[in-house]
């Protein structure tokens, strides 16, 4: 499946619960902050030896839940961040002293279609995230060794220095698990993790150009604080059976 048609079903998919509401209706809008870290690693073809770069992730989140189907909390779930992407090489430092590694930073929108099971109101709540992820590279910095060599390489591959971001959008697919704790009046608090698979090149990729492939793939991992600013009324959760001794 091509790249742009993967995009369009999984927005169709996000879209489904607003359209027919066969559960019990649900109209919760929740706001807050996030913040985190996150390890990527951009592959190349022809490959470069990486390791993995890390950096810091922030924004903010907003939720909006629409149904319960049977015990399945559905709701949809956009992000805007700043992430610190990029990549780090692996030197052997037998063959030279260089080190490498490069921050290419973004303003990053996920849209997760979020189901959870759980305590809706107060208490845990257990949830898949998948969505779609667009993506602009607003500044880059390469942060080279002193002294600088530039060779040797594996493959004799050196044509990503100094060559700058050429393709800034990006989009790809986000999927993941979230683990939050709601509490009555204190609001809610989240824990995500995520992989964000890049299906866009960051450099131009025909024949004539070095890179075929040039894609971002991130582990992210991020907290957040979430307020309800709109709840659904009269919404009454059965107590928590007690276990007898």
């Amino acid at each position: 499946m091509k790249p742009a048609s993967l995009l369009l079903l999984l927005a169709v998919l996000l879209c489904a619960p607003l359209q027919a509401q066969v559960g019990e209706h649900r109209n919760d809008l929740t706001i807050g902050l996030n913040g985190g870290y996150l390890l990527n690693r951009t592959s190349f073809n022809p490959t470069i030896k990486k390791v993995f770069k890390g950096g810091e992730t922030f924004g903010v989140t907003v939720r909006y839940t629409c149904e319960k189907y049977f015990a399945a909390i559905c709701a949809i779930q956009a992000e805007i961040n700043y992430a610190n992407m990029g990549w780090k090489e692996d030197i052997d430092p037998e063959l030279s002293s260089d080190t490498y590694y490069r921050d290419m930073r973004y303003i990053q929108l996920p849209i997760f279609a979020r189901l959870s099971w759980g305590r809706e109101r107060k208490g845990f709540l257990f949830g898949f995230l998948i969505g779609p992820q667009l993506g602009y590279c607003f500044s880059e910095t390469e942060h080279y060794s002193d002294p600088w060599a530039g060779t040797p390489r594996p493959n004799n591959v050196t044509q990503q220095y100094g060559k700058t971001v050429e393709r800034r959008f990006e989009y790809g697919i986000s999927g993941g698990l979230s683990f939050e704790i709601g509490t009555k009046h204190a609001g809610r608090f989240m824990l995500e993790g995520y992989y964000f698979y890049g299906l866009s090149d960051i450099f131009n990729n025909s024949k004539k150009d070095p890179f075929g492939r040039s894609a971002n793939g991130a582990i992210i991992v991020k907290a957040a604080y979430l307020y309800d600013i709109i709840r659904t009324k009269d919404i009454v959760e059965k107590p928590r059976k007690r276990k007898r001794k």
